[in-house]
């Protein structure tokens, strides 16, 4: 597609569309579509004609003067001026062109990233770092212990890649050394598990005991300004949305919240259930995908062999739930991770998921 605008005009000459102003002078709209991740995507870029060393556009242009010629007079043909125009498509790109290839529900409001531990190539955290950045990932999430924090940090401010949380997990045990770590290294939250029922653990008391080691956690974490985030795993505690809604609000912190997991919740019900009755609650996401086919056919833990986007997850309904709630902020992806290969894979699939 190549159209012309006139110096000081919204209007253009030779196309009925309107672009907006681009300020004086002649500009050519430059695009075309290609295939990426899966997806055809289209882009425009408005280049102004004195890219174009060897041609001049005629303007203003009627139907019959509706011409391209290069510096001698003599007429380019369309072949020749797709050249160019090629050349300054590309040139496009670098001002913003891959941001307007294709532009999601949730582009900018969603935040990509993953853990740590996924990253199964590179030597050192800045080169783990460097490949998550080249990757198109905004972020990484170590858990507590697994990485020198002090070398993470100076990779996060050589790559510009931010820790953006940091995993504390099943224990409470140096809750608050994990909060000044995740304070310290720019993180915005604390990953917690909320303890676990089993014969040994009778229900009422986990949720009594648990309650009140995360108010005095939460204290600690609110002096910080780090949010301490329950997340929803298989721990045969707080199994309904009502249920783990209530247990944050009797806390009465606003820096305690929810780290909701998508997938986790499927072996009890619907994601998309739970996002409205938890609501501004969710601080954060984690992003796997599961089966109930694969589950009820070969087991329980057999639901999570399924690729992100493949399983029985209704991600339209997820996309329409967290819109509703206006969902803004990280999504960090928590699967089988790997090689430079393995995690674009995950990357597109997030894309997909998640309309990036």
């Amino acid at each position: 597609m190549i159209a012309c605008r006139a110096p000081g005009s919204d209007a253009l000459l030779c196309n009925k569309n309107t672009p907006k102003s681009m300020g004086a002078g002649i500009f050519l709209a430059v695009g075309g579509c290609m295939p990426l991740f899966g997806r055809v995507n289209c882009f425009v870029a408005w280049v102004p004609a004195t890219i174009f060393e060897d041609v001049k556009v005629r303007c203003p242009c009627a139907p019959h003067t509706n011409k391209v010629e290069n510096k001698k007079g003599k007429a380019v043909n369309r072949r020749e001026f797709m050249m160019t125009a090629g050349i300054a498509a590309a040139a496009g790109t670098l001002f913003g062109a891959a941001q307007s290839a294709h532009a999601g529900e949730f582009t900018g409001k969603i935040k990509k990233a993953v853990k740590y531990g996924m990253i199964g190539e590179g030597k050192t955290p800045l080169d783990k770092l460097t490949l998550l950045k080249d990757l198109g990932y905004d972020g990484v999430e170590p858990n507590f212990g697994e990485v020198d924090m002090a070398e993470l940090a100076k990779a996060s401010e050589s790559t510009g890649l931010p820790v953006h949380g940091v995993v504390k997990g099943w224990s409470f045990d140096d809750i608050n050394t994990c909060i000044d770590q995740a304070k310290e290294i720019g993180a915005s939250s604390v990953l917690i598990v909320a303890g676990k029922v089993d014969e040994n653990m009778p229900y009422e008391r986990n949720y009594i005991e648990t309650q009140e080691k995360m108010k005095r956690a939460g204290e600690h974490a609110a002096k910080r300004e780090i949010h301490l985030l329950v997340e929803n795993v298989w721990n045969n505690f707080l199994l309904s949305p009502l249920e783990k809604a209530r247990y944050i609000d009797e806390i009465d912190n606003p820096w305690v919240g929810s780290y909701f997991d998508v997938g986790n919740v499927a072996r009890y019900g619907w994601p998309e259930h739970w996002i409205p009755v938890l609501g501004k609650r969710i601080v954060k996401l984690d992003i796997k995908e599961y089966s109930t086919k694969i589950m009820n056919d070969e087991g329980l833990w057999k639901g999570f062999k399924v690729e992100i986007g493949e399983g029985t997850i209704n991600w339209a309904a997820v996309r329409r739930e967290l819109a509703a709630i206006e969902y803004a902020g990280w999504a960090t992806a928590e699967v089988g991770g790997g090689d430079r290969k393995r995690l674009a894979d995950i990357a597109a699939r997030m894309d997909n998921v998640l309309d990036l």
